[in-house]
C-alpha cells in the first residue's frame, strides 16, 4: 500500500469521494422513491437511503479527513483509523502528518520453492490415525504431514525473533491414546555461551495451537545426538505420565500430563558428556517397566514407574535408540560394538548383521510383527538399510532404487545420508519413513528386493541461507546456502529450482555471499568453499549466474566471507576473508592483491554481518564497516581509510548496504541502535528517527511514479510515533518515502521469527521483498497491490 503524508491532494480527495458517495446515494434513493408507489417499496427504500448515510457518517468518523491511503495501484484505497479531533486541529494548524498502516487484508508470507536441504532428526507416526505423521528438525521446526495436499505443514512457524531458541526439535512426543494430544521438546544448545533454556510445550489439537509448560532446561536441538532417542516420551499405559531426559539435568517426570514436573532423583546416573540422557522406552505390556539410556554408561531399567532404577549388566554404553516389541523385547541400536542386540529375560543377545562394522540408528519393530525389524546405519554418505523378519537372527541389506521429485538432488542426497530415524507405518502394510540430512523418504514395499524410495519434500523447507541476490534484470532470485551450494531460480519461486550452482561451474559446500555489476548485471561473482575439507574459492558468471567459471587463482585455505562488485567494471571485485586481510582482484579473479586499511575480517562461515558494499555509481568506490568505524576506498579497493568514526555501533549484528543508483548514497543498520544513512559517501550520517531497532534492511524497485528505491525494514517502530499503529510496532514493514514513514507488511501468524540472516528486494518489481532464514528457507511476500 502506497503511503499518504500531510494534507496532499489525495486527501481532498478522499473528501470528494465521501461527498459524492453521500449524494448519489440520496439521489438514487429519491429516484426510486418516485417511481414506486408500494408503501413497502417505499419503506424499504427510505430505510437503503438512511443506511447509506449511516454507514458513510460512521466510516467518516471512524476514518476521517486525511486517512484515506492510495494504494500505489489505480484505484485503491485504505481506511486508517485516525482520531478525529486531533486530526482537525493539525489540519487547522497545518502541521498534521498522517499514520501509516497496512491494508486490512493478510499479508502473506511464502516460502521461496527450494525442496529440503535441512536435517530431519526424527520422524513419528500415530498408532490410531493413519497418515498422522510428524517430523522434528535440527533447526527449522516440526511438521504434520497432509495427506490430501501431500503436503508438510509447519507447526512452529509463529514463534518469533526472541523465541528463535524454539526452532530446534530436541524430543517430540505422541500420545498413544489420543491422536490429537503431542509435546514438544524445543531448545537449540546446550553449551555455556547459548543463553537461552529450551522448553517443551503441549497441543490438544494436533499441533495447531500450543501450550507452553513449567519446563525449561538446556536443551540441544542442533547439537550431537539430535538424531538418536527418543528423550520425551508419554507412558501408553497412562497418558498422564511422561518422562523427559536432558542432557545437563538428568531424568524428569510428569504425572498430570506435564502441567507439573519433578526431576527423577533417584536415577542414579549423572552424565557429564553434554548428551545425557538419551533414549527412553516404555513396555506396554507390563504397567510401570521403563527403560532409560544414560549415554555413555549404559541402559537403566525401573519397574516402577521411576522411583527405583538398576543399571542393566553388559548394556550397550553407546546406545543410539531404544525400543520395546509388543513381546517386551527391548532392540538396542548402537554408536559402538554390539551395532544392534536385543534384551529379553534377563539376557543380551548381540544381532548386528554379519560383516557390518559401522555405527547404527535408525531402529523400528513392526508393532503388528515383533520379529520384524528394520535398522540403517548412521552414515554421512551412503546408509545401509537391513531388514529382518526373524527378530535379527538373519538379515537383507536392502537395496536402493528412489523416485526423486527434487530435480536438483543428485549425488549423496540420493543414497539416504546420515538417516536419523526409520519407521513402519502402524497402519499401512509394508509401508516405511525414514528421515534424513535432506528431507524424508518412504517406501510403499520394504520386503520388495529392490527397495523404491520416493522423496516427500513439499511444504519442507530447511535451508540456510548466507546471502541473496534480486537483480535489476535477468532471473528474478539468486540464493546463496549452506550445505546445498546455492541457486539460480529459474523456474520462479513457486517451483523447484533445475540444479544448484555447481550443475553449471564449481561446486561449493556453502556459497556465502554474491554480487553484481550495477551497470552490467548479468556479470556476477560469487565466493564460497567447502567446509568438510577448509578449501575456499569463487565464481564468475556472463549470463546472470546460469553458468559460471571457477577463478583461475584463490588463496584455496583463506575463507572468503563478502564480496562486492565494482559498478562499472566487473572484473574489478573486493572480497573480505575470514580472520585475515580482505583481498581484490581487477581481472576477473586471475591475480589477487592484499588490500591496506582494512581490518581482518570477521571470524568463520557462521557470520551474517553484512560489512562490504559497492557504490552503486563510482565503479573505484566501495564501503566497508567494522566496530562504529566507517571505511571508504576511492581507488578501486586498493586501500581504505576511516571517513567517518561517531556511530552508536554494533560489531556482531549489522548491515552496510548502498543505494542502487545513487551515488554516495550509503545506510546501515545497527540492530538496537538503529538505521543510519549518509548522502556524502560516509562523511556523515544521520540517525533515521523513530526506528528502534533495525534488524534487516533492504532497498527494491520503487512504486511507479517514483524514482526513490523503496526501503524494506525488519525491526521495531518506536510505539510513541505515528509512524505506525501502536499494536504492530515490531515486524516487517515498507516505507517510500525513505523512513518517514512506514507500512506494516508482517503476517503476526507467520513472524519469519527462524534466525532471520538476510533482506532483500526486488529491482524489477515493485512489492517483492525475500527474507532468507536460518533454517526455514527463504521467505517472500510479494504485495498484493503492487
Amino acid at each position: 500500500m502506497g503511503e499518504l503524508v500531510g494534507i496532499t491532494a489525495k486527501a481532498i480527495a478522499s473528501l470528494v469521494i465521501l461527498a459524492t458517495g453521500i449524494y448519489l446515494s440520496i439521489v438514487f434513493s429519491n429516484r426510486v422513491l418516485h417511481s414506486q408507489s408500494h408503501i413497502y417499496r417505499r419503506l424499504w427504500c427510505q430505510s437503503v437511503c438512511l443506511l447509506t448515510i449511516a454507514l458513510v457518517a460512521a466510516i467518516t468518523l471512524r476514518y476521517p479527513l486525511g486517512v484515506i491511503a492510495f494504494d500505489a495501484a489505480p484505484w485503491t484505497i485504505d481506511l486508517q483509523p485516525i482520531n478525529i479531533t486531533r486530526n482537525l486541529t493539525n489540519l487547522i494548524a497545518g502541521t498534521a502528518k498522517l499514520a501509516i498502516a497496512p491494508n486490512h487484508r493478510q499479508n502473506t508470507w511464502t516460502n521461496v520453492s527450494i525442496g529440503g536441504g535441512g536435517y530431519v532428526t526424527g520422524i513419528y507416526l500415530h498408532p490410531l490415525q493413519k497418515d498422522l505423521v510428524y517430523l522434528k528438525t535440527d533447526v527449522s521446526g516440526f511438521y504434520r504431514w497432509h495427506r490430501k495436499t501431500q503436503r508438510w505443514k509447519p507447526l512452529t512457524d509463529h514463534f518469533r525473533l526472541e523465541q528463535l531458541n524454539y526452532y530446534s526439535g530436541e524430543g517430540l512426543a505422541l500420545d498413544p491414546n489420543n491422536s490429537q494430544i503431542l509435546y514438544i521438546a524445543a531448545g537449540a544448545y546446550s553449551a555455556n555461551w547459548w543463553p537461552h533454556k529450551g522448553t517443551i510445550f503441549k497441543s490438544t489439537d494436533q499441533g495447531e495451537t500450543w501450550v507452553k509448560l513449567n519446563l525449561d532446561l538446556k536443551m540441544g536441538g542442533n547439537e550431537p545426538k539430535r538424531w538418536a532417542g527418543e528423550r520425551l516420551v508419554v507412558n501408553p499405559s497412562d497418558s498422564k505420565v511422561i518422562f523427559f531426559g536432558s542432557r545437563l539435568d538428568g531424568l524428569w517426570k510428569s504425572s498430570d500430563a506435564g502441567v507439573t514436573w519433578n526431576q527423577v532423583t533417584s536415577f542414579p546416573s549423572q552424565p557429564n558428556n553434554n548428551i545425557g540422557i538419551l533414549s527412553i522406552a516404555f513396555d506396554k505390556n507390563i504397567p510401570g517397566l521403563v527403560y532409560a539410556n544414560a549415554y555413555g554408561e549404559g541402559i537403566y531399567r525401573s519397574t516402577d514407574l521411576g522411583l527405583n532404577w538398576d543399571k542393566i549388566d553388559q548394556s550397550p554404553q553407546a546406545a543410539n535408540r531404544l525400543v520395546v516389541a509388543s513381546d517386551s523385547t527391548l532392540y538396542v541400536t548402537s554408536a559402538k560394538k554390539p551395532g544392534v542386540s536385543t534384551y529379553a529375560n534377563g539376557v543380551w543377545r548381540q544381532i548386528t548383521p554379519k560383516n557390518s562394522k559401522k555405527a547404527f540408528n535408525g531402529l523400528s519393530v513392526n508393532p503388528h510383527s515383533p520379529q520384524e525389524i528394520v535398522v540403517s546405519t548412521r552414515e554421512k554418505s551412503a546408509t545401509n538399510i537391513y531388514w529382518s523378519v526373524d527378530g535379527g537372527k538373519t538379515w537383507t541389506q536392502k537395496r536402493r532404487a528412489t523416485n526423486n521429485r527434487v530435480s536438483w538432488w543428485e549425488g549423496i542426497m540420493l543414497k539416504q545420508p546420515s538417516v536419523s530415524a526409520i519407521e513402519f507405518d502402524p497402519k499401512v502394510t509394508d509401508r516405511v519413513w525414514l528421515s534424513d540430512w535432506y528431507g524424508v523418504w518412504r517406501t510403499e514395499d520394504i520386503r520388495a528386493k529392490q527397495v523404491v524410495w520416493s522423496n516427500y519434500i513439499q511444504g519442507y523447507e530447511a535451508t540456510v541461507v548466507f546471502s541473496l541476490v534480486s537483480p535489476p534484470s535477468g532471473v528474478m532470485l539468486l540464493s546463496a546456502l549452506a550445505d546445498v551450494d546455492g541457486f539460480y531460480h529459474d523456474k520462479g519461486l513457486n517451483a523447484y529450482p533445475s540444479r544448484e550452482f555447481g550443475s553449471s561451474g564449481p561446486s561449493f559446500q556453502d556459497t556465502y555471499s554474491i554480487a553484481y555489476c550495477e551497470t552490467k548485471p548479468l556479470r556476477m561473482v560469487r565466493v564460497g568453499g567447502r567446509r568438510w575439507n577448509n578449501t575456499y574459492t569463487g565464481a564468475t558468471s556472463q549470463d546472470g549466474g546460469k553458468t559460471w567459471q571457477e577463478f583461475a587463482s584463490f588463496p584455496k585455505q583463506k575463507m572468503p566471507m563478502r564480496v562486492a562488485m565494482s559498478a562499472t567494471n566487473p572484473d574489478l571485485f573486493v572480497v573480505t576473508i575470514s580472520q585475515d586481510q580482505a583481498i581484490r582482484t581487477t581481472d576477473g579473479g586471475a591475480s589477487w592483491q592484499r588490500v591496506s586499511g582494512l581490518p581482518p575480517g570477521p571470524e568463520g562461515s557462521w557470520n551474517w554481518s553484512q560489512s562490504l558494499a559497492a557504490d552503486p555509481v563510482e565503479g573505484n568506490t566501495f564501503y566497508y564497516y567494522y566496530n562504529d568505524q566507517v571505511y571508504r576506498s576511492t581507488d578501486g579497493g586498493a586501500s581504505f581509510e576511516v571517513v567517518y568514526k561517531s556511530l552508536s555501533g554494533e560489531n556482531k549484528w549489522h548491515s552496510l548496504k548502498t543505494m542502487p543508483g545513487v551515488k554516495g548514497e550509503v545506510w546501515i543498520s545497527l540492530d538496537k541502535n538503529g538505521l543510519y544513512h549518509s548522502t556524502n559517501g560516509g562523511k556523515s550520517f544521520s540517525q533515521i528517527a523513530g526506528v528502534e531497532q533495525a534488524y534487516l534492511f533492504a532497498f527494491g524497485k520503487p512504486p511507479r511514479g517514483s524514482t526513490t528505491p523503496a526501503l524494506y525494514l525488519y525491526g521495531k517502530i518506536a510505539s510513541n510515533s505515528d509512524r505506525t499503529n501502536q499494536d504492530r510496532t515490531s515486524g516487517i514493514f515498507r516505507s517510500l518515502d525513505q523512513g518517514e514513514t512506514w507500512t506494516y507488511i508482517s503476517d503476526p501468524e507467520n513472524p519469519i521469527g527462524n534466525n532471520p540472516k538476510f533482506m532483500e528486494a526486488s529491482k524489477q518489481k515493485f512489492g517483492l521483498v525475500f527474507i532468507g532464514t536460518g533454517g526455514r528457507g527463504i521467505y517472500y511476500f510479494d504485495s498484493p497491490n503492487a
